[in-house]
């Protein structure tokens, strides 16, 4: 059973068919912004991806060569790994209907390699709703699959709250945690993280980095839970944080010297191939964080960059906005403007 409400339930599929701009769109921060001046001179690039899968691609995604580029500047990038990774699926039905999530690991590898992402420095999030969608063995083997690959996860519960990645010259803690899971409870218990007081996280780190799943899907603007929630993380101690499960493009926020990008969107798409357009908006949250004595782990610039996912036949093209033209760059760049001021 899964610990959604019956309303959110109902309000699944006309929030997939148009995503909601309803909501408080007050207090949120531009798009770009820089917390420190003079820029410090040494620092570590973090870029933060949304939930991949493989729901909308049969194969390989095609990646224009500027998101390449960006991805392959990042000291890190970060994502949320939104299928198990496995040989055969063992819901069988529900995978091809597109509610239960599965991807192989030949799929992922060439996917990583079309967006141009190293594998030694990539970290994926397995503190989803989806990752026991193939049951316990598939969790398993999605756990076996990403060491084979040389990918770092996080977000398992065997691991503890708060997983270390040295990222150049600093130490990292990253809590990847779940508020949403798909199946009964008792199953994520003792393998997927789904804490998120940060009261109990371990300390010593220049920068802790939480990446929640969190939030309502297919609305632009989070709920007030969820921005109480972010408020708690920061005042406890958590610099950074970037959210995932929405599948929408979400406001960055300032909370003091923390920055908070709620929702990312889908880096590829995991839901139906033929999307609405306003959910086939995905966003690239890069932070560059200062390594200077003094300042080290804070936050010294962010810049969410903003691209579409086109269909283009049985897999996705990712196209950066400022490359597209015509009536599509215009609905989505007012649809932008409306989430970020």
């Amino acid at each position: 059973m899964s610990n959604y409400p019956l309303s959110y339930k109902l309000s699944w599929l006309p929030r997939f068919l148009k995503p909601s701009l309803g909501g408080d769109g007050s207090g949120f921060a531009p798009m770009a912004g820089r917390l420190m001046e003079p820029p410090p001179k040494r620092t570590v690039r973090l870029a933060f991806i949304g939930d991949i899968s493989a729901v909308a691609n049969r194969r390989a995604p095609h990646c224009d060569p500027a998101i390449k580029a960006l991805l392959g500047a990042a000291d890190l990038v970060i994502g949320n790994c939104e299928s198990p990774v496995v040989g055969r699926p063992s819901a069988v039905l529900g995978t091809k209907l597109g509610t239960h999530h599965a991807m192989s690991e030949r799929f992922l590898a060439e996917a990583l390699a079309a967006a141009g992402i190293a594998h030694e420095r990539l970290v994926l999030s397995l503190a989803n709703n989806h990752v026991l969608d193939q049951g316990v063995a598939g969790f398993d083997e999605t756990v076996a699959a990403l060491k084979r690959l040389g990918i770092r996860s996080i977000g398992l519960a065997a691991d503890g709250s708060v997983q270390p990645v040295k990222v150049g010259l600093l130490n990292v803690g990253f809590a990847a945690f779940t508020l949403w899971c798909n199946a009964d409870e008792s199953l994520f218990a003792g393998r997927v993280s789904m804490g998120s007081d940060a009261e109990r996280w371990p300390r010593g780190f220049d920068l802790i980095c939480a990446v929640p799943h969190w939030d309502w899907e297919f609305r632009h603007f989070p709920q007030a839970g969820t921005k109480a929630l972010a408020r708690r993380l920061a005042g406890q101690g958590v610099g950074l944080i970037a959210g995932h499960h929405a599948h929408v493009v979400q406001p960055v926020e300032r909370i003091g010297e923390t920055v908070v990008a709620y929702g990312l969107g889908d880096f590829l798409g995991t839901a139906l191939a033929r999307q609405p357009w306003p959910g086939r908006i995905g966003g690239i949250f890069v932070a560059d964080v200062s390594a200077e004595e003094g300042t080290r782990g804070a936050v010294a610039a962010y810049q969410v960059h903003p691209f579409l996912r086109l269909r283009d036949g049985d897999h996705e093209r990712l196209v950066p906005v400022e490359a597209l033209d015509g009536a599509m760059r215009g609905k989505i760049e007012r649809r932008l403007r409306a989430i970020f001021p």
